[in-house]
Parts: structure tokens; sequence; C-alpha cells
């Protein structure tokens, strides 16, 4: 259990850092902070599939290689060059240029998971993988409301043993 679970109600963020939903996030904080000064706000990156971490990792290290090697002009397959590599040797700048980016979008592809995932003390209550969309604000109020309401229930029901 968190430290925050015994200062009040927790309304946790997981979202997608490349694709910018970080602002997003700081704007439901700075909202729900106006509008519920008693619950707690966190957030952070959602992190993707390991596989795909992994993936992107590798891709990035065989990228490097491939450019040393391009730069070097040294043959890779060990055989006679095809064209397309006599081709990358000449035009060192551009062939290098060309399968840094080209690369760098598979990888910031792979590292996009497109989360915007929001749980209330440890409760899930909101997922974009799963919605397809970010809440509306009067939404994630409702939601707010909901389990704030319940929580005080619970915590004023009289006789019940804590």
């Amino acid at each position: 259990m968190g430290m925050s679970t015994f200062l009040g109600p927790t309304l946790k963020f997981q979202y997608c850092y490349s694709c910018g939903y970080q602002k997003a996030f700081q704007d439901y904080k700075t909202v729900i902070n106006e509008k519920y000064p008693e619950v707690i706000v966190e957030g952070e990156n959602y992190n993707p599939p390991d596989y795909y971490a992994l993936i992107a990792r590798t891709l990035g290290v065989l990228k490097l290689l491939v450019i040393m090697c391009i730069l070097s002009g040294t043959n890779i397959l060990g055989q006679s060059e095809p064209s397309w590599w006599k081709w990358c040797v000449e035009n060192k700048l551009y062939s290098c240029m060309m399968l840094f980016f080209l690369s760098n979008v598979i990888e910031m592809q792979l590292m996009s998971s497109g989360a915007f995932e929001i749980t209330f003390n440890d409760v899930p209550v909101w997922s974009k993988l799963e919605t397809g969309r970010i809440p509306q604000a009067a939404e994630l109020f409702q939601i707010i409301d909901n389990h704030l309401q319940f929580q005080t229930k619970v915590e004023l029901k009289p006789g019940f043993a804590k």
C-alpha cells in the first residue's frame, strides 16, 4: 500500500508520454485539484509491453551498427555487394539520414502505447485502450463523485466494524 492510501482518495493517471497526453493529464490535474482538493492526483508514463520495448531497443542498436558499416564502407554480407548497398555506400549522408529517420519512426511507433488509463484508489475507472477515447471532464467528475459518494457511505455507516 502506498502512503497516499492513508492520506485520502487517490486518482492515478497512466498516460502515453510520446502521444502528448501529458498535457491532458496536467489539465485534468489542475481542474480536479480545484474541484476536489481532498483527492490526490498522481500521474506517470504508461510503458508499452516489454517485447515492444525490446524490439525498439534492438532496432536502435541495429540502426547504429548499419550506419557504422555504411560510413566505413564495410561489406556486411561478406559476398558480392548488392546494388542497394553500393548506393548506400556511395551516398553515405543521404542513406544514413534515411535509415536514421525511418528507424526512429518505427521505434516511436513501437514505444507509443496510446494509453490514458485512470484508476481511483487502485480500481480501474477509465481506459482509453478499451474505449478508444479520453473522458470528457463531465464524465470524469461524475466518476469521481460516484466513488467519493460510495466511499463516504461506507465510512459513515453506523455500527460498521472498522
